[in-house]
């Protein structure tokens, strides 16, 4: 465990539109009338996509874009990779439905499997065949080797994953990072008078990158944490509060930042022991604590805060992926589904050369399924959050999308 004294080092962006056509500045992803009412697709557009090697194609454009996906290997991972290729296909299917949207591009899905290796050999066949843009994969470790093939290639990369280490020149990462969770946190904090924060972090490559955007976004915001904790295990939980407790009681820690989802119901736990009574500490979390019923329903978290994405979007599209596809669609199908409407984009798909670096980064930014959103040209994303805090019942939304 490692513990760190005073010291400092770190985004709320633009309203939001859950109605058609929702924009920023001169970019707009026409979605049509909200997109949660009945819909009418194409009847070859409606079948599930299946696990498997070989390449599958949808869209009917002439501009080449290529999904990479983990269809196959890890089971947990393959069927997010699912879900996120029918969500594709969703929008696909959307795009071809409306007589004002142009049909741009065809698709071509990839399944990248679980390793490295399988991202690699999927991304050198997408740029063997011609793709203009990359979407996926998932894993920072699969989208990081994609970038490498495809910057060889000279072929921009819109990822999935949310550990900033795998953005880059051309590597667009298509995900809430850590950074705009932590700026939009701390800024509700600011304006609460509070200023006493500590954070909490696991010993993991995330963990490090969660603790880094915290330290960066505290110093921008004009914070010096009281205390920064580090850890390797869960044992490790009950001498960090035992650590803390003394700053908590004299009044230099007020706020505790405990990202790390898995862990945070025991802290909670450990803090009340501790004697720390409800709102004696404000507890922040990140966006992963969205949808987990550990989290909502763990007493001691009550009147915590995190940052998350506007719901509106995932509303938007739940009723047609229940429909076309038998299920509920997973929290992350926003991202491959607003990848895809972004692709097909007329001032980027169409553009000579399509997806370059200038019009991918303009400040104007783009609109989404999980709001406002603008890639910077180091290739993180910055989003606009809405900040959400636990109460009986469900989490509730306590202030609106900003940066």
């Amino acid at each position: 465990m490692r513990i760190f004294g005073k010291a400092g080092y770190g985004i709320t962006l633009f309203a939001l539109a859950a109605c058609s056509p929702i924009q920023i500045g001169s970019r707009t992803l026409d979605f049509g009338g909200g997109g949660g009412g009945a819909q009418t697709f194409p009847t070859q557009t409606t079948m599930p996509i299946q696990p498997t090697s070989a390449a599958q194609r949808f869209g009917r454009g002439p501009v080449q874009v290529s999904l990479l996906l983990p269809l196959s290997g890890e089971p947990g991972l393959a069927s997010v990779g699912q879900a996120l290729a029918n969500a594709s296909r969703l929008a696909i299917a959307f795009i071809e439905a409306n007589p004002n949207i142009a049909e741009n591009i065809t698709i071509t899905l990839r399944d990248t499997g679980a390793t490295v290796q399988g991202a690699t050999a999927a991304a050198s066949a997408a740029a063997s065949e011609g793709a203009r843009l990359i979407l996926g994969p998932l894993r920072a470790d699969q989208v990081t080797a994609v970038g490498a093939v495809a910057r060889s290639s000279g072929i921009p990369v819109i990822g999935f994953s949310n550990n900033p280490t795998a953005a880059g020149p051309g590597v667009y990462l298509l995900s809430v990072l850590p950074d705009m969770e932590m700026k939009r946190s701390l800024n509700w904090i600011k304006t609460q008078g509070r200023r006493g924060i500590a954070g909490i972090f696991p010993a993991t490559d995330f963990g490090q990158a969660q603790e880094a955007a915290f330290r960066q976004q505290a110093a921008i915001a004009s914070f010096a944490p009281s205390a920064v904790y580090t850890f390797s295990s869960s044992g490790e939980a009950q001498q960090i509060v035992n650590q803390a407790l003394p700053q908590i009681q004299n009044g230099m820690i007020d706020t505790i930042f405990i990202p790390d989802r898995a862990t945070a119901p025991s802290f909670g736990v450990l803090l009340a022991q501790a004697g720390v009574k409800p709102g004696a500490v404000q507890i922040v979390g990140s966006a992963d604590w969205e949808g987990d019923p550990a989290i909502a329903n763990a007493p001691q978290l009550a009147g915590a805060i995190y940052p998350a994405v506007d719901p509106a979007g995932m509303a938007a599209i739940g009723a047609d992926y229940q429909r076309q596809f038998g299920g509920a669609p997973h929290a992350l199908a926003t991202i491959a589904y607003t990848a895809t409407i972004l692709a097909n984009v007329n001032t980027l798909s169409m553009a000579n050369p399509p997806y370059n670096p200038a019009l991918m980064s303009s400040a104007t930014g783009f609109n989404g399924r999980d709001g406002a959103f603008r890639f910077l040209v180091n290739g993180r994303a910055e989003y606009a959050l809405v900040l959400k805090r636990i109460a009986p019942g469900g989490a509730q939304v306590l202030e609106g999308a900003k940066l």
